[in-house]
């Protein structure tokens, strides 16, 4: 009768070790799922102190916008074109303005002038306070008659005219106006006059451009322009 009541007893000790095992398995998992739960608080937490992180240190579009600045506007083209990315939600380069030509400093110099190559180098800097974009190339009149036509674009550019290069305060493009001379029946000048064009081509006010360099007299038989750039033209 003892050695009965001894295996009872070991088999409750034995049920009631396995059903603190379970317990505990259970509270295991209880575990696991606030696991999740935990995992997606601290999930929604990092995100929302992602957010102020990018948008207190300005970086994310607003530092490309910055390093578009340094490097004279060259990478705002995309950004602004497609009106993609936190820069356009930011309210930075995606709600520039088209350039105006009284906030722009343009000036011209003759290169190679009567060699092969001769052209008026145009740069314009935005002289103004906030972003601004230009388009297509400028429409130029030579000798500053503006009575007469703009020149043609060149059929040797590079395509992409259509494209917005934002510049930052400070910030330059480039364009050229080709120049070729055939030697006789000519016509020579000392200055023209420019105007932007808005992003359905028309032409804004005009403003004179002296040349500038060695020769800044130029002559022309015929002549067309280089779209705007954020790099020189014959820079060699």
């Amino acid at each position: 009768m003892t050695t009965y009541r001894a295996r009872r007893t070991a088999r409750t000790a034995a049920l009631a070790a396995a059903t603190a095992a379970l317990a505990l398995g259970l509270t295991a998992c209880g575990g696991t799922d606030d696991g999740p739960k935990a995992a997606g608080g601290d999930h929604s937490t990092g995100s929302a102190q992602t957010r102020p992180a990018s948008d207190g240190t300005g970086k994310g579009g607003t530092e490309q916008a910055d390093n578009g600045g340094d490097s004279k506007a060259g990478s705002h083209s995309a950004t602004v074109a497609g009106g993609t990315g936190k820069a356009a939600s930011k309210g930075t380069t995606a709600t520039a303005q088209q350039c105006r030509g009284d906030e722009m400093l343009v000036t011209t110099v003759h290169r190679f002038a009567g060699q092969q190559g001769d052209h008026l180098l145009i740069t314009a800097s935005n002289e103004g306070t906030k972003p601004c974009w230009v388009t297509s190339y400028p429409a130029v009149k030579l000798d500053g008659d503006v009575d007469s036509a703009a020149l043609p674009h060149s059929k040797k550019d590079n395509p992409g005219g259509d494209k917005h290069i934002t510049l930052q305060p400070g910030g330059k493009v480039y364009s050229a106006v080709n120049l070729f001379d055939y030697g006789s029946n000519n016509h020579t000048g000392r200055s023209f006059a420019l105007a932007l064009r808005g992003a359905d081509g028309h032409e804004g006010p005009y403003y004179s451009v002296d040349a500038k360099g060695q020769k800044p007299q130029f002559s022309w038989n015929e002549a067309d322009v280089l779209n705007w750039n954020t790099e020189k033209p014959y820079d060699f």
